[in-house]
């Protein structure tokens, strides 16, 4: 009897695996969040603008997105994805480092480009490996956890730069010592996860069949919505951007005190508080119906910021609901993911859900950024409200039909 009970024990679900994942998150946004803050100022002390940086960053956006579709194909092939993982996490640690010993914009260029590749890459192999660690009652607050390791890394790395700066290192100091936590992550990765081998592996290369013809029709669907609501969802920085503008702080010395980037600090503090609260949640309720609040708490974001983006109040208030929202939507997208799909095609599937997100994010920004440079941000975010608020009704759509096939079929059980 003892031990038919203690078969039917539950599997803890906050395992080592999970911890070691939510460390190397945690440490690697920590290292590309401190370098991430201090890059631009470093740009102006080796000669190099506004212009540079866009480009630095628009083509990192563009491949990282190629770079998370290829991390699910080469995934979905994969039998041990710890070992590819970490090595991606060495090459974002080595390459973003090594900019603080270059001068050269096609030399930044490229170290950027490259470990953001990395970075990508080892996107959906990590997802994967984190939906086989857990049981699907508990994908909410896995990835909810995960988030908040990742969100907590970029409240952690802003602010040490800033220390750091006010403790008078060089810019290209600080990138270089952003090593530290970016091997780190690496240790994490390697060291305190494990992955499962076994049943459900991919088929061999012999399929003549595309790979993502597997993915189910419903998936597609899903996935329609998720790219909707990425054509509205713009870079955060945007939101640093407008504060500075209301604040009058534009014209700030590099390294001087900037309450834009403090608000920036507890945006993504309010993210990582609620990235797990949402997690659990979703673990007792229905994670898609929680998913499209989410998505119309982001549709209200950017109704404010069209009406009210001058207004330092309502900024302060655009950011708190930006964090919640940004929460819900990383944690619950994967979590859904993880759910509809079979454990096979998981590392595909995270990588296609990864590229959907990265394509929309740069076609948004792209279009916010020339609007706001053109002295027009009602129609920059009232754009991005619009096209959110069609995936609000999409995502709606697909779950009223949901709904009526689940009373169809308990209907036709009955008779």
């Amino acid at each position: 009897m003892a031990n038919k009970t203690e078969a039917a024990a539950p599997r803890p679900w906050l395992t080592r695996t999970v911890l070691g994942i939510v460390l190397a998150t945690f440490f690697s946004d920590f290292a590309h969040e401190a370098c991430t803050a201090v890059l631009p100022l470093y740009l102006t002390t080796v000669s190099l603008g506004p212009l540079a940086l866009g480009v630095i960053e628009g083509v990192a956006d563009f491949l990282v997105s190629l770079s998370k579709l290829g991390g699910g194909l080469v995934g979905h092939r994969l039998r041990r994805k710890r070992p590819w993982a970490t090595l991606g996490y060495v090459l974002t640690a080595v390459c973003t480092a090594a900019i603080g010993l270059v001068r050269l914009l096609a030399a930044i260029l490229a170290l950027r480009t490259a470990a953001w590749i990395a970075r990508g890459f080892r996107g959906p192999l990590r997802d994967a490996m984190l939906a086989d660690e857990v049981e699907r009652t508990h994908y909410g607050r896995a990835y909810g956890l995960e988030r908040a390791g990742d969100m907590l890394g970029a409240v952690a790395g802003p602010l040490l730069a800033v220390l750091l700066i006010w403790a008078g290192l060089e810019f290209g100091t600080i990138i270089l010592w952003s090593a530290v936590p970016g091997l780190l992550a690496a240790a994490a990765m390697f060291f305190l996860t494990r992955e499962k081998v076994g049943a459900g592996l991919p088929r061999p290369y012999g399929d003549a069949a595309p790979p993502w013809a597997a993915l189910p029709r419903g998936y597609w669907l899903f996935l329609v919505g998720v790219m909707l609501f990425g054509l509205g969802d713009f870079s955060r920085t945007f939101l640093i951007y407008l504060a500075a503008q209301a604040l009058g702080e534009t014209q700030q010395a590099p390294g001087t005190f900037s309450v834009a980037v403090l608000l920036y600090a507890a945006h993504n503090l309010i993210s990582a508080v609620a990235a797990y609260g949402i997690g659990v949640w979703a673990d007792r309720a229905s994670r898609r119906k929680l998913l499209l609040a989410g998505y119309v708490l982001g549709v209200g974001t950017n109704v404010i910021l069209a009406l009210w983006s001058g207004s330092v109040g309502w900024l302060a208030a655009a950011f708190a609901l930006s964090g919640v929202y940004l929460a819900a939507e990383q944690t619950l997208e994967k979590a859904t993911a993880a759910e509809m799909l079979p454990r096979e095609l998981r590392s595909l599937g995270f990588g296609v859900l990864a590229c959907a997100n990265a394509v929309g994010d740069m076609a948004s920004s792209l279009y916010v950024g020339l609007l706001l440079q053109n002295g027009q941000p009602e129609w920059a975010f009232g754009l991005a409200a619009a096209v959110g608020l069609s995936a609000v009704v999409w995502l709606g759509l697909l779950l009223r039909g949901e709904r009526a096939r689940a009373e169809a079929a308990q209907g036709g059980g009955s008779a």
